[in-house]
């Protein structure tokens, strides 16, 4: 394979960029020489001479190991005590195991293990280009650069894969390379780096710097993509990912129409947009109309990064692949459902854009509405994209409108006053940097939402999120009915199945029974599922999403119609607030879980500690 930069035109760069031509003639004979080494198409591994042999026939050592791990698989999960009947924190049912890698697929010993000879991943995308606008922003640094090194350290990508960074900075090709591999050391999310690959990825980056408001970004993002073509046989499949501030979506996807970027004669290209997706109903129904003047919606990605953890899809497997959830996921045994997204955080130098956006439209607009929609959909016909969205959307639709009339009935806005946080004081909101001294801005936010059809009338959806609470987590739980009849003394407490998002992503059933001895005395105990089970270590929600983005599936992806309805549901809350002084801000310190007010709010029943 042939390196597309090694036969850019030395004319078009400038001094600086032309002095890198030994290093890119190097990158390009590294690059040339990895086409010798095929791949498998299951595992992107490289084959060793006789593996094919020693796959057929297994030693003994690994049909005893893979004896002894599926006896110790069956184990799991278990069932425990709850510590203290007034806790209502799922509690882990036996000390943690210290989680283990997951092997690449060039471990000789794959495929023991019977869990992970199901995760092998054969999923690989067409020969691409992935085009970053934003690549020196803090998403690109922390999230997209690890996510995409570990999808191609694991083979995913292929080797005709590249990657050009776009930012508004100055920059060649060498500098660039240097920013993101310190980036890949640095990251908190790569610390499995083989010997030598990050060299390797290196060669893969390169740069384009300039004014997206003008056409010539444009035009060598298009030089790239015909070197690209070359070097890939012909393919100009392309993924813009959209890094930027949302005032820059609509320039940067015009940019593009102009120079044809978005045609796709001789092969796909798509367009990735982060949230938030407009900043009112209206403000992002003209959004959806200037994208869609450019871009079909089947080549747009609005991307949720929570819809790419594990436990998010993993509430559809368990809904909808066993039988005994699924009849009780109704009105008639179910009492309530929780969703909460905390965040111990403060703004960490966001003030800028958190000043204008505020905890509704940063979290509950679009993550919890996602969550939201994912746990009160009906089944859908099939498992894939648009019978998932078409779903998803009935469910958002069938939401009870909330005028500005019933905003005090059914929400409740915080903003968080100086506390302590792990024994270190912090400051209050209005005292962070860069926010003014009496921002009526909201940190946090409790809704409740009711579901008018058949399946959830009378049964209310709590959704909670905020800054500065005691810890970081985010979990879906649902609340069951109590039984009809209390023939135990003492009482009962509720079941609660609760789905963790993050951190420690897993699912609990809480249930009762009875304890040891001669008295019939029941307690509650807690049947705890973790991803410890599958001897794996979970992947970035990005990396996730950005090979689904690439392989054309948008399951995980919210539709335009999503987008809107999820608006209209918090449009009544915004227009109620917006420029009203709140009461009492701030009204809650921070290290606590919130105003008083939302424990109203969910009254009579209440909040589960987590």
């Amino acid at each position: 394979m042939t390196s597309p930069r090694a036969k850019k035109p030395a004319t078009r760069k400038s001094a600086a960029s032309r002095a890198e031509t030994p290093a890119k003639a190097a990158a390009h004979k590294t690059t040339g020489k990895k086409t010798t080494t095929k791949k498998t198409a299951a595992t992107g591994a490289s084959p060793k001479k006789g593996a094919a042999s020693q796959a057929a026939k297994p030693t003994t050592r690994s049909i005893r190991e893979a004896v002894e791990q599926q006896e110790a698989l069956q184990n799991v999960p278990t069932a425990q005590p709850a510590p203290e009947a007034t806790s209502h924190h799922p509690q882990p049912t036996a000390p943690r195991k210290s989680r283990q890698r997951v092997p690449h697929s060039t471990d000789s010993n794959e495929g023991v293990n019977p869990f992970r000879a199901v995760m092998r991943r054969n999923r690989a995308p067409e020969p691409a280009t992935m085009v970053i606008f934003g690549a020196t922003g803090d998403l690109a640094t922390r999230k997209l650069l690890p996510a995409i090194f570990g999808l191609w350290q694991d083979g995913l990508l292929g080797s005709a894969f590249n990657i050009v960074g776009v930012g508004r900075q100055e920059m060649t090709d060498e500098q660039f390379k240097d920013f993101a591999i310190k980036a890949l050391q640095t990251s908190k999310e790569t610390d499995d780096i083989k010997p030598g690959s990050l060299e390797k990825f290196r060669d893969l980056l390169y740069y384009e710097g300039g004014d997206f408001a003008g056409d010539d970004i444009y035009q060598q993002v298009q030089t790239e993509l015909d070197r690209a073509e070359e070097a890939h046989g012909g393919r100009k499949n392309a993924l813009f990912y959209l890094s930027v501030p949302p005032s820059l979506f609509e320039t940067i996807s015009n940019g593009l129409g102009r120079l044809g970027l978005n045609r796709q004669d001789e092969g796909w290209r798509r367009m990735v947009i982060e949230k938030p997706f407009g900043r009112t109903l209206q403000s992002a129904r003209e959004l959806n109309d200037a994208i869609h003047r450019v871009w079909d919606e089947s080549q747009v990605y609005r991307i949720d990064h929570y819809l790419g953890k594990e436990t998010v899809q993993n509430l559809m497997a368990i809904r909808f692949g066993n039988v005994i959830f699924e009849p009780l996921w109704n009105r008639s045994y179910v009492s309530h459902v929780q969703i909460t997204a905390a965040e111990d955080l403060g703004l960490e130098g966001r003030a800028g854009y958190y000043e204008e956006a505020g905890v509704v439209r940063d979290m509950l607009q679009n993550h919890l509405m996602q969550l939201f929609a994912l746990t009160a959909m009906e089944a859908p016909a099939a498992f894939d994209a648009d019978a998932i969205r078409d779903e998803k959307v009935k469910v958002l639709r069938a939401v009870k409108a909330i005028p500005k009339s019933r905003v005090k009935e059914v929400a409740v806005r915080g903003q968080y006053a100086a506390g302590t946080m792990d024994g270190e004081n912090v400051p209050g909101y209005r005292e962070e940097p860069g926010v003014k001294g009496g921002s009526t801005t909201p940190t946090y936010v409790a809704v409740k939402l009711e579901i008018d059809n058949w399946r959830w009338q009378g049964v209310p959806f709590y959704l909670r999120t905020g800054k500065r609470l005691p810890k970081k987590v985010t979990e879906i739980a649902v609340v069951f009915k109590r039984p009809p009849l209390g023939i135990f003394p003492g009482g009962l407490e509720r079941n609660v199945l609760a789905f963790r998002i993050q951190p420690d992503e897993g699912v609990s059933l809480k249930f009762s029974s009875k304890t040891p001895g001669q008295e019939m005395v029941l307690r509650e105990v807690v049947m705890d599922f973790r991803y410890d089970a599958f001897g794996a270590q979970l992947e970035s929600p990005y990396s996730r999403l950005l090979l689904d983005a690439m392989l054309g599936d948008a399951t995980l992806f919210p539709r335009e119609d999503e987008v809107d309805h999820a608006w209209q549901i918090v449009s009544g809350i915004l227009e109620a607030w917006d420029g009203k002084a709140a009461p009492q801000f701030p009204n809650y310190v921070a290290g606590t879980w919130g105003p008083d007010a939302a424990d109203e709010l969910i009254a009579p029943f209440r909040w589960r500690r987590l």
